[in-house]
């Protein structure tokens, strides 16, 4: 049997909610990648052993993970793949949920599901994702923000929709360029796979989340075509999931310095001169939480995911597919905050009482005339993505071949709407709060509390709609050359334009620069017309807290100040674009071959790539555009030696490049008047390159069976990076036209209030770099390995560890030494060594199955250590997230062979994402839950 004989033979069914078939085509050389570097299906249908003439049905897990195995051992690259089943049979909601059982790989979840990727040690913005063959960006809105980089959200793709995850962790020559961390590739269908005739695979779950108490649909299926010769093939799949996840908790909105009004009943101050006292200098030089506040934040999100194929063999040797990709991801986000507004108040603040810690924490106190604010947000977003692309491949004769691919895809993600309202109550007393406890610290309004809407005036109102898009265009195609039977060459070329365009509106007022005000009004008097009592709930808070506040009610306290009849103005500072070109080219030559009698394979090649770079932003109220361009030569090796038919040592070598940040990039900047920070671009900033190392040993024991250690190493040799500083808004040199009427900092600065006021300065700026190192173990243990015992064997183990170690140079504010005239803080900076942004030193997943024809059940945890991810504000040294560990489960149950019952878990433990600032304090950020995830369901495969 020939392999085209036998790979268009092979099915994987897949009778999960991924209800995707693993396609099968012809197997690239040797089962390696492909001249475009994606493992394909049909490789992995290769790899498979089994006698002449079966047919595999790949429907188990177990099964599965050998068709994963056997592509990772004949691949010419160091590469992990996940094939279809995983995806199916994990409790996974999305991609990033799938591709952290990876070694290596570690996930951030927001809104409770996993949205963006680290890879060993690397995160988002140094991973290139390819969708089918060919680079691509999807944006979501997430979170607290809009992704307006390179990095990937894989929160916009539902799991069902691929039939493989490839992790490309060293590059090659034909690998495109972009990634320090990895090349992700990912998979849709193929209907040349499918029997002849027609084939439908459907599943139906209910998601239930314990917090917010919803449950909503899951639904997936595939139809697909193939006539009886095996030559044409239609496919079309379809994932749609609905669902509602609560996340409550507290949160400081980081800590700051800065004196108060009085301490303990002495003045510090004379008129707007700080008087200073030793007291008054010990509370201004603690840091304080700057909004403390509890509150809910509600997502209501809607998924629909559609793939379509359409294959065409008229020979043996032409195939030529056109593949389609369609996601949308509607995401509606509600906050509901109870918080004092310390932040720039502090000189109208009288502080009562007050304790302060060993790490100069203000860790307690009691508060008169405060600024009480509730906050009622509201924001609106979709995600669209679509993607076409075309691919021919023909075989000249047995030894010439070509590739040829072309295609587009755009992201689209708009904010229609992100609205802020605003109650106050500028001179509240009694107020409390004590943070002993930093992950539940306790919040009190008094006795009185803050549940009368008459305490309150609706006093602020915003409307910041905005549009991000990505888009792709790439053509690239290759000759591949078999010269001998153990060496071939490839050849190719690749053009492919990058557009990135954000523009953000804005509608900001306060009510009296909208309105007229009378003497000491500052808003509209708050009524139960326009408000709504919000209840906390269990957000982990302890006894004595204050739970229940007034909110502003959405539509009718919108419609009392007319926020959206407002027409929202194109802010400059939120509107930037960039063009970039890339053209190039490779040679790369393929080996199958003995050396010394033992089996070595590998490629070595080079690839050229001249990047033209155009950057559009604004300074001050001008458009500005900067181009420039930019080469790169990029060499790569990857040896295999297999030492005996089941141990293969690897090595790899390359040079590799990451575009700079497209937030980077933009020339001009933009203010942030709230937060009172300045942040800028450097359009000249220079990619990030280094040296890649790699090495790894890899022993296949036993059928299915594979224990591995791979060690790393980057040595970064440029690397852009943040850069932080304080001043005043004077040093900008920017006019004050461009602040907002009855923003902080306005009031601050041409009210009069506090023109001193410090200013964070952020930039980004070319750096030396520094280096990453690390090591991966990782274990694929089914029991049938060591006993014959039916009941033993069902069982398996899949574990990995990864750690990492790397070192760069942050300079860094440090805590205030001293208060200036105005009362704020003043001190110097340092420059500290830290690991990577984003990079946990330790990470390690780790799953417990057993399977049989009729049950399987699994249990899967993945824990990732804590990590910084950035240098803070606020004279505060770094902030980061606290270690996570989350627990999934999955039980499954084949009814008939065509009927299977599911019952599935996420993030059992309810486990909560804690963030801290300060490295050495570690100082109370944010700690939120987000409930437990229970799906139950059917499959049905026709």
């Amino acid at each position: 049997m020939n392999t085209q004989d036998f790979t268009g033979k092979l099915k994987i069914a897949l009778l999960a909610g991924g209800a995707i078939i693993l396609p099968a085509s012809a197997m690239a050389q040797q089962g390696t990648a492909t001249a475009d570097g994606a493992v394909t299906q049909g490789d992995l249908a290769g790899q498979i052993d089994t006698a002449p003439g079966d047919e595999i049905v790949v429907t188990g897990f177990r099964q599965s993970l050998d068709a994963a195995i056997a592509a990772k051992r004949n691949s010419a690259s160091q590469v992990d793949v996940i094939v279809a089943e995983d995806i199916a049979k994990f409790p996974d909601t999305n991609l990033a949920e799938s591709l952290q059982r990876v070694p290596g790989v570690s996930i951030q979840r927001e809104a409770g599901e996993g949205r963006a990727i680290t890879v060993r040690g690397l995160g988002q913005q140094f991973t290139r994702v390819r969708v089918n063959g060919m680079e691509a960006v999807a944006t979501s809105t997430s979170d607290a923000s809009a992704n307006r980089e390179r990095g990937f959200d894989f929160n916009v793709f539902a799991a069902e929709l691929f039939s493989s995850l490839v992790v490309h962790k060293t590059a090659e020559a034909s690998l495109d360029e972009g990634s320090l961390g990895a090349v992700v590739d990912l998979n849709t269908g193929n209907p040349l796979a499918l029997d002849a005739g027609f084939s439908a695979v459907a599943s139906a779950q209910v998601r239930y989340n314990d917090l917010s108490e919803d449950a909503g649909p899951r639904l997936a299926g595939l139809l697909g075509w193939t006539n009886d010769d095996g030559t044409f093939g239609v496919s079309v799949s379809a994932a749609y999931s609905q669902y509602k996840t609560s996340e409550l908790g507290n949160n400081s909105v980081r800590w700051t310095q800065g004196a108060f009004r009085s301490v303990s009943g002495t003045s510090c101050f004379t008129g707007t001169t700080y008087t200073p006292n030793s007291a008054c200098n010990a509370v201004g030089l603690a840091f304080h939480p700057r909004i403390p506040r509890y509150g809910a934040v509600e997502h209501d999100r809607e998924r629909l995911g559609l793939t379509g194929s359409v294959q065409w063999a008229p020979t043996d040797r032409t195939k030529l597919s056109i593949d389609g990709l369609y996601s949308t991801f509607k995401a509606s986000r509600d906050e509901y905050w109870g918080e004092l507004l310390f932040r720039t108040n502090e000189r109208s603040i009288d502080v009562v009482d007050y304790q302060i810690d060993a790490d100069n924490n203000l860790i307690s106190g009691t508060f008169n005339n405060a600024w009480v604010r509730t906050e009622r947000y509201s924001r609106e977003s979709e995600t669209k993505f679509h993607q076409l692309s075309g691919r021919l491949e023909h075989e000249f004769s047995d030894r010439v071949k070509i590739d040829l691919l072309g295609g587009f895809s755009k992201s689209e993600a708009p904010i229609t709407r992100e609205a802020t309202l605003i109650f106050d109550d500028r001179d509240f007393n009694g107020y409390s709060y004590d943070y002993s406890d930093m992950d539940s610290p306790q919040l009190s309004f008094g006795t009185n509390g803050i549940s009368d809407p008459a305490q309150f005036q609706l006093a602020e109102f915003r409307n910041r709609p905005s549009d991000t898009t990505n888009k792709f265009k790439t053509v690239s195609g290759n000759i591949d050359w078999q010269a001998t039977d153990e060496l071939n060459f490839e050849i190719g070329g690749v053009y492919r334009q990058f557009d990135f365009d954000t523009i953000g509106y804005r509608a900001d007022s306060t009510y009296c620069v909208a309105f007229t005000c009378r003497p000491g009004q500052y808003g509209l008097p708050v009524t139960g017309a326009i408000s709504e009592l919000f209840e906390l709930g269990n957000a982990g808070q302890p006894a004595g807290n204050t739970n229940q506040w007034v909110v502003p009610l959405l539509g009718p306290a919108a419609d009392a100040v007319g926020l959206f009849e407002l027409n929202p103005a194109a802010f400059p500072g939120d509107t930037r674009s960039v063009t970039e070109k890339t053209t190039g080219g490779y040679v790369q030559a393929n080996w199958d071959s003995d050396f010394f009698g033992l089996r070595f394979t590998g490629n070595l090649g080079l690839r050229y790539v001249r990047t033209d770079q155009s950057s559009t932003g604004f300074v001050g109220t001008s458009e500005v555009t900067v181009e420039r361009d930019y080469d790169d030569f990029l060499p790569a090796l990857n040896v295999n030696l297999f030492v005996t038919d089941d141990v293969i040592l690897r090595g790899a070598m390359s040079r590799v490049i990451t575009r700079p940040s497209l937030g980077g990039l933009t020339p001009g900047g933009s203010i942030d008047p709230f937060n009172f920070r300045i942040t800028t671009g450097n359009p000249f900033l220079d990619p990030f390159r280094a040296w890649a190392y790699d090495a790894a040993v890899e022993w296949y024991f036993a059928p299915g069976a594979l224990a591995s250690v791979a060690v790393f190493s980057k040595e970064i040799d440029n690397f852009p990076i943040a850069g932080s500083q304080q001043g005043t808004f004077a040093d900008s040199q920017l006019p004050t036209s461009l602040l907002t009427p009855g923003t902080p900092l306005y009031e601050a600065i041409v009210g009069g209030t506090n023109p001193g006021v410090p200013i964070e300065y952020r930039t980004q700026v070319n750096n030396p770099g520094g280096s990453l190192r690390g090591v991966e173990f990782s274990l694929n243990l089914p029991f049938s390995t060591f006993t014959d015992s039916t009941f033993l064997g069902g069982f398996g183990l899949l574990g990995n560890v990864t750690l990492i170690d790397s070192n760069v140079e942050y300079t860094v504010p440090l805590p205030g030494t001293g208060l200036d005239r105005s009362g704020n803080p003043t001190g110097a900076s340092d420059v500290f060594e830290r690991p990577l942004l984003d990079m946990a030193k330790r990470a390690a997943n780790g799953t417990l199955y057993w399977e049989n024809d009729k049950f399987s059940v699994r249990t899967s945890l993945a824990w990732r250590d804590e990590y910084i991810d950035g240098i803070s504000g606020n004279r505060n040294v770094f902030e980061g997230f606290e270690d996570i560990l989350n627990v999934d489960a999955s039980i499954r149950y084949n009814v008939t062979e065509q009927l299977s019952v599911t019952l599935e878990g996420t993030n059992l433990t309810d486990a909560a994402r804690k963030r801290w600032v300060d490295d050495f304090a570690r100082r109370g950020y944010e700690n939120n839950r987000f409930g437990r995830i229970i799906m139950a369901g059917v499959r049905v495969q026709l």
